[in-house]
């Protein structure tokens, strides 16, 4: 099996609903408004963010924004991003937990921060340091939760019980055996159109994922299987562009749908709460890795742009090789 390929597409620049209806500007002053729109700009054209990602970090400015036109009487500018202090960014982050967010969702809020605030001192705008000095909140210490491959038989095995029509079945096979046969995204996998259904003697499957990276990752004689079979079930009409995967009503299929089909048989098989449709792309990894695979192409097999992102499933396979001995030593 050759190495999976990786790649780009191209960045067509599609900025942030929120930008386009003038929300996030209301809050900025005059002098704000152009940095804040080529800001939102830059990370798409040049840093070539999803369009997703962008919307993202343009909510986060927008809150901070907000935060500020409530916390001084008037719209931030220029002026009061420079006067800025610590103790701000921290009444901020703290509104923002008040409101029931995570360490993780405030973690980026302030990495979106900091990404303003350095586009506009390399442009001569304002500089403070205050966005660098503050701390980034602790982060806990979780591992990817992965299903042992006696689970991901059992989750795959079942997926056809809890459908009552055959094609929706069907289908639902199909999602979870490609989704845990090639490591993907639930995003990328319904994203794939009936064009590029891996079927007959198809080998590989190109898919974009985050950034708009492309890769390219080696299709299963089981995915190919799967999908045929959902395939000749479907009662819509697959028009090569439209995609594969599709709803009750002929529509494309929602993730939320997928994620509804892995609650139910999460309960009807007595699985972990942590079984998720994201779960069978870190059981994928983290059982590739258990087989002897190497974390090089583990990492373009899963898309990730950097290998330290692999890497935590070392740890998740070196956790499971302990629980397993402390299960079977007898004098464990």
């Amino acid at each position: 099996m050759g190495r999976p390929v990786t790649g780009r597409k191209p960045f067509v620049p599609i900025l942030p609903s929120m930008a386009s209806d003038k929300q996030l500007l209301v809050f900025a002053a005059p002098d704000l408004r152009q940095p804040v729109s080529d800001w939102l700009s830059h990370l798409g054209e040049e840093r070539r963010l999803s369009p997703k990602t962008v919307e993202a970090y343009g909510r986060d400015l927008e809150q901070f924004l907000r935060f500020l036109t409530n916390q001084f009487g008037e719209r931030a500018s220029r002026d009061s991003m420079a006067a800025m202090k610590v103790v701000d960014l921290r009444a901020f982050l703290a509104s923002r937990h008040g409101a029931g967010l995570g360490p993780r969702s405030l973690a980026r809020k302030l990495a979106a921060l900091r990404s303003f605030a350095r586009f506009c001192e390399k442009r001569g705008l304002f500089a403070n340091t205050a966005f660098a000095t503050i701390r980034t909140p602790k982060q806990p210490k979780s591992l990817p939760k992965a299903l042992s491959i006696s689970e991901m038989a059992a989750l795959i095995d079942n997926a056809e019980t809890l459908a009552e029509e055959p094609w929706i079945a069907a289908r639902d096979t199909a999602v979870l055996t490609l989704l845990y046969g090639c490591g993907l995204r639930i995003s990328e996998a319904l994203d794939i159109t009936a064009a590029n259904a891996p079927v007959g003697d198809t080998e590989t499957i190109r898919v974009t994922g985050k950034g708009g990276r492309e890769r390219v990752v080696p299709v299963l004689a089981a995915v190919r299987r799967a999908i045929e079979a959902y395939m000749r079930l479907c009662p819509f009409a697959l028009s090569r562009e439209e995609p594969l995967f599709r709803g009750a009503r002929g529509g494309k299929l929602s993730p939320r749908i997928v994620q509804i089909a892995i609650e139910r048989l999460r309960g009807a098989l007595g699985l972990d709460a942590s079984a998720t449709p994201h779960a069978l792309r870190h059981s994928f990894a983290t059982h590739l890795l258990g087989r002897g695979g190497d974390l090089r192409t583990i990492q373009e097999l899963l898309g990730h742009a950097s290998l330290s992102t692999t890497q935590i499933y070392t740890k998740v396979d070196s956790e499971r090789l302990v629980e397993a001995y402390r299960k079977a030593h007898p004098r464990a």
